[in-house]
């Protein structure tokens, strides 16, 4: 029952921790493309609707999180009315997923097997 409890609370603590990668590479992201009023709002808007897209795609199939995400990153971006295309816009978006995405799973799978579950 313990190991369950801690799984729990684990898995809860990577939830958050995707939600501060996906943010903090959306913040480097409008950085580096010149964005300088309100850095912290707007990545926290953007990366709010790339994290619900994830989620979403993540409820229906696993894929779906790399299709629902990037397309979220880039309706909310057009918004932003940063300089990128809409290309660009799409593939930075995939690749936040993707990278927010491998951190997380890494960082958990580890802690599965620190606590015996995996």
């Amino acid at each position: 029952m313990l190991y369950r409890l801690i799984t729990i609370i684990g898995g809860l603590i990577f939830v958050v921790a995707l939600y501060g990668l996906v943010w903090f590479f959306c913040k480097k992201f409008l950085e580096h493309h010149g964005v300088t009023e309100q850095v912290s709002d707007r990545a926290t808007v953007l990366a709010t609707w790339t994290f619900a897209g994830i989620s979403i795609g993540l409820v229906f199939v696993v894929a779906g999180a790399f299709l629902l995400g990037p397309w979220a990153f880039y309706r909310t971006l057009r918004g932003h009315d940063a300089p990128v295309s809409d290309v660009a816009a799409i593939w930075w978006g995939f690749g936040i997923v993707s990278a927010s995405l491998l951190l997380t799973a890494a960082g958990f799978l580890g802690f599965l097997k620190l606590v015996g579950a995996y």
